[in-house]
């Protein structure tokens, strides 16, 4: 894996920020040296065999001052939709409309009304957020946590009894020392690595191939599930307020999904702002929540209400606590995700996202360690029915609007906490992308400069495990802190491994605070995955080396891909062994095959235009019999015999099997022959008039397409109607 070193702020080069500034040309990655060298090597030797004035049109556009004439769409896209900035440049304007059916444009006037109109791509350096902006949208799944993770503290504990909930002050302090020590950790590798992408380059530059992208699995996984739970969280929340809901659990988490991927379609600056006020909204209730509750315990002198008695189910051991500390540590979910989106931040970038970090972190721990205190004073324990968070708001606001209030900003900010994997997982997927490990499908950026299939992706995962888990926040919660913590672990390792192999003013401290946290974060790791991995951890577990092996293939094929497309310097002259070796004009060997089945309209052009290109032309025909063979070469005489005709019987009425194998066979025996295979096609219209034609065309290309040495064209004939 080839990663792109950036050291901290100040210490990385031109060379290393342009390469990891994410831009629409991350698709069009540049040739490097060797290539450069062998493509001059190459231009050496070509011989055009035309100049270059002698095209029969202007290429650019240009009609001498007379108005330009339009195509056949003329009144839906004119010529002018180019603007001629340089003399060899073209800049396409935004067209009021596209070319094609009225299905179409009526398909593109929606997505324009839905997702907005397209961006340019000088606009991605605007596209940014503020900080301001940029701390709800990346901390809504951080915070949001704190509603559901002290519940899954307190839900394993409460296994072994209710004496057992007094654990939950000291799980909780251990928590929040995790909570700061990896804080600070990401705080330190935001300089280090001011281009974003996270565990997976931090990973991947310190500990090499493998363990990035065992982060990269860890951190997808993550992403996935946090769109899941959170939804299911928030649709708890809602049904736990309305309980008549409870039935269409499923519906309303597809729903919100849906609402979030055209939300994110809009692109990143629009859907910060469309998510800013309610987590701002959250944060509000939780400190009044907070303050209310606090001074209520004032009153009675801070002495805790018993909790109502539950009887132990389980045994109070090592296993428990453990386990309840994992589940408790799943409010730690979405730390990471500053450090994946630095690119996104207005600059200065890594300083803007340190201090949101910052930010962040402190607001989780004030939160956290607010709301488990508040609910030992409360005695609350958890019920099926009803959040911990919604009995606290009943016993903290027993009238009013408050506890209304806070329920519903619950509910919005745990349904748009997944936005923070909206931010995130796409970005991760562009990185690895970019490095050969993910489709290349996933570096395109949409109209609205949001990286569009990466979203598609995220929701569709997320929707498949929402509806397989059927929205159940309970079930899904096991599965969460694996990978996240997996993420966590190797990027603070391989951190330990940065400051190591540096060792710049104060390395020691730098080194020794993220060895805390790779050592805490491992902890997490190890307890999760034994605790958990009977509740469903396990599927984790196995997805990360699964997803791994399925990286590494990728990888496989875009480098072979690679290595059969880069440039090399070309062969000595003499006889070519190949016709798809070839790379210069001189060198092509020509021969123009036309399948003829019926002499028509169709059947001549191609003919016509098989013969105008002054190559050797050989036109077959598939008979089914002889005596329609002899049909058509008598056919074939009336025209007037221009061209060399084969026919081939064919008694078992095969057409494009015998035509397949006839070519395969031409190739064989002149490998170095470059067969063009001219195919005469019919376009139609109308989408019902398919079924009425046979499409022939179209499976002779398919099954063309994948001989070597072959090339496939069409004629098209158009139909008036």
């Amino acid at each position: 894996m080839k990663v792109r070193r950036v050291g901290a702020a100040g210490e990385h080069d031109d060379a290393a920020e342009r390469g990891t500034i994410v831009t629409p040309s991350a698709e069009f990655p540049p040739l490097g040296p060797e290539e450069r060298a062998a493509l001059g090597r190459i231009g050496e030797r070509w011989r055009e065999p035309r100049g270059p004035d002698e095209l029969p049109v202007d290429p650019t556009l240009g009609r001498s001052g007379r108005p330009p004439r339009p195509t056949r769409f003329g009144r839906l896209v004119p010529i002018e939709m180019f603007t001629v900035e340089e003399p060899d440049e073209l800049v396409a304007t935004e067209p009021a409309h596209l070319p094609g059916t009225r299905a179409g444009r009526l398909l593109t006037r929606a997505r324009r009304t839905l997702f907005g109109p397209p961006l340019s791509s000088a606009s991605v350096l605007y596209e940014r957020m503020r900080k301001l902006v940029a701390l709800p949208v990346l901390s809504s799944d951080l915070l949001s946590s704190v509603a559901y993770g002290p519940e899954a503290m307190l839900g394993v504990l409460v296994l072994a009894g209710s004496a057992a909930l007094g654990l939950s002050l000291p799980l909780a302090t251990l928590l929040v020392v995790l909570m700061v020590a990896v804080g600070l950790s990401y705080r330190q590798t935001i300089p280090a690595y001011p281009h974003g992408a996270g565990s997976y380059i931090v990973a991947g530059d310190n500990l090499g191939r493998i363990p990035g992208l065992a982060a990269a699995a860890g951190l997808m996984l993550d992403y996935v599930l946090t769109v899941s739970v959170s939804v299911a969280a928030g649709v708890h929340a809602v049904t736990s307020a309305l309980p008549g809901l409870a039935p269409v659990t499923v519906p309303l988490g597809l729903l919100v999904i849906a609402v979030l991927l055209a939300g994110n379609l809009r692109g990143v600056r629009t859907a910060g702002n469309l998510f800013v006020l309610p987590t701002y909204a959250f944060v509000v209730a939780v400190l009044v929540l907070l303050v209310v509750g606090y001074a209520r315990a004032a009153g009675r002198g801070f002495a805790p209400v018993p909790p109502p008695p539950v009887p132990a189910a389980e045994g109070l051991g090592l296993l428990l606590v453990l386990r309840a500390f994992s589940s408790g540590a799943v409010s730690m979910t979405g730390i990471e995700a500053v450090s994946n989106a630095v690119p996104a931040f207005r600059p200065t970038e890594w300083r803007n996202a340190r201090t949101t970090l910052g930010w962040m972190v402190a607001m989780l721990v004030a939160l956290f360690a607010g709301l488990v205190g508040l609910i030992h004073l409360d005695g609350l324990v958890p019920r099926p029915g009803e959040t911990l968070l919604s009995q606290l708001g009943r016993v903290t606001f027993p009238t009013g609007p408050w506890y209304a209030f806070l329920q519903a900003t619950t509910a919005l900010i745990l349904l748009l906490a997944a936005n923070t994997a909206f931010n995130d997982f796409p970005r991760l997927l562009f990185f690895m992308a970019r490095d050969g490990h993910a489709p290349r499908r996933f570096l395109h950026m949409g109209d609205r400069l949001a990286f569009s299939n990466g979203l598609v992706a995220l929701s569709l995962a997320a929707g498949l495990i929402f509806v397989a888990f059927r929205g159940n926040t309970a079930s899904l919660i096991p599965l969460y802190a694996v990978g996240v913590f997996l993420a966590f672990t190797l990027s603070q390792t391989g951190m330990v491994v940065h400051w190591w192999r540096r060792r710049g003013p104060g390395w020691h401290r730098r080194l020794a605070l993220n060895a805390i946290g790779a050592t805490l974060s491992a902890l997490v790791l190890l307890t999760a995955a034994v605790a958990k991995f009977s509740e469903g951890a396990w599927v984790v577990v196995v997805a990360v080396p699964l997803l791994v092996l399925l990286f590494r293939r990728i990888h496989r094929h875009y480098a072979t891909l690679h290595h059969a497309l880069a440039l090399h310097p070309p062969a000595p002259p003499g006889p070519a062994g190949s016709a798809e070796g070839e790379e210069l004009p001189q060198e092509v060997r020509h021969l123009v095959v036309v399948p003829v089945a019926r002499l028509n309209r169709a059947s001549l052009r191609a003919l016509a235009y098989a013969a105008s290109l002054g190559q050797p032309t050989l036109a077959v025909h598939i008979a089914p019999e002889e005596a329609e063979a002899d049909r058509f070469r008598e056919q074939w005489q009336a025209w007037g015999d221009h061209l060399r005709l084969e026919t081939i019987v064919s008694p078992y009425r095969a057409v494009i099997g015998p035509l397949a194998h006839y070519l395969e066979a031409l190739h064989t025996t002149r490998p170095e022959l470059t067969l063009t295979v001219i195919v005469p096609e019919v376009v139609l219209r109308r989408r019902w008039h398919r079924p009425l034609h046979s499409r022939v065309e179209q499976r002779l290309r398919a099954a063309l397409r994948a001989l070597p040495g072959v090339v496939v064209t069409s004629v098209p004939v158009h139909l008036a109607e």
